[in-house]
């Protein structure tokens, strides 16, 4: 859950916590036959951000949720297609952080009882919606073929794919737990930088909601006798309450990443360079110097971002 426009506030009234980070891109290289290829990023490099993380922590629904319907570009039309746009999306995330030690996946279980009534409500008001949705196109569609347009059976008979499946214990999340193992094993077996990164992943099967069972995992993790106090975390969501939580860790070294939402709101695009970021997405490649103190500052990306919590 949400705080609203709490980042908003937070970035205009302290604007110098949002920083930029550097994100490395494919390299395209011609192969033997003359075609061009792209070479993957190698995350075994050292970070270009000039600060290394040890742990990256996924709210993974701020991730299944823009890629299974985003906005502003066709939604996959299959769930097969959607669990590859979630690969990548997760990899872009890792590739820019490059943890050297952990990365914990949480998906959202079953939310507390105090949240249930709200997600309830909000659920109903989804399916109402693509209720309405559903009886709009049936009359498009046959406005359609009263002015003589030929539509095929596939056409008539597209149903919307329904948002609620992202629910813990429906078979889409199954689905997602299973895919996201299946993937993750590939990535450790294939690719170096994997190879010696720990890997859990807290499907929906477990309870709680994800930046709980993350924030949960952080404070068992303190309790062990051979923990690093000296640990740098990153966690990436939307939600604006993982400030208060991650302020609520007392860690000296914790950052929240985050995708610039309000990349359309400026107007004046990219604070570094002015552009607007709709124009050299993902390309903004300018940086500026994270600060290295104890409480450390954390980065804005285009358009992704990280935010100090300290």
């Amino acid at each position: 859950m949400g705080v609203p426009a709490l980042f908003r506030w937070l970035s205009k009234k302290y604007p110098k916590i949002v920083l930029p980070v550097i994100e490395d891109e494919e390299v395209e290289v011609p192969d033997a036959a003359g075609d061009s290829i792209k070479l993957p990023v190698d995350i075994t490099q050292p970070n270009p951000n000039g600060t290394e993380f040890d742990n990256l922590y996924l709210d993974m629904n701020g991730i299944v949720h823009p890629c299974t319907h985003p906005e502003g570009k066709p939604a996959p039309e299959t769930e097969e297609e959607m669990m590859v746009e979630i690969f990548s999306y997760t990899e872009r995330v890792v590739n820019m952080i490059r943890p050297r030690k952990l990365l914990f996946m949480a998906i959202d279980g079953v939310a507390p009882r105090a949240k249930m009534n709200q997600q309830r409500s909000r659920r109903f008001r989804s399916a109402q919606e693509a209720k309405d949705k559903a009886e709009a196109r049936k009359i498009a569609v046959a406005e359609w073929e009263a002015m003589g347009k030929v539509l095929s059976d596939e056409e008539k008979n597209k149903k919307a794919w329904d948002t609620n499946a992202i629910t813990p214990g429906t078979p889409f999340m199954d689905f997602l737990a299973r895919s996201l193992r299946y993937w993750v094993a590939q990535k450790m077996n294939t690719d170096p930088g994997w190879k010696d990164l720990q890997v859990i992943i807290s499907d929906a099967s477990v309870p709680g909601e994800g930046e709980h069972k993350i924030m949960d995992f952080i404070r068992r993790q303190r309790s062990n006798q051979g923990h690093n106090p000296d640990t740098s975390h990153v966690i990436y969501g939307l939600d604006a309450d993982l400030i208060m939580l991650a302020l609520a860790t007392h860690e000296p070294y914790f950052r929240v990443l985050r995708e610039d939402v309000f990349a359309q709101d400026k107007g004046n695009g990219c604070r570094i360079c002015g552009q607007e970021e709709a124009f050299h997405f993902p390309r903004c490649r300018h940086s500026a110097r994270i600060s290295r103190g104890r409480t450390e500052r954390v980065a804005h990306t285009l358009p992704f971002q990280l935010r100090a919590s300290h």
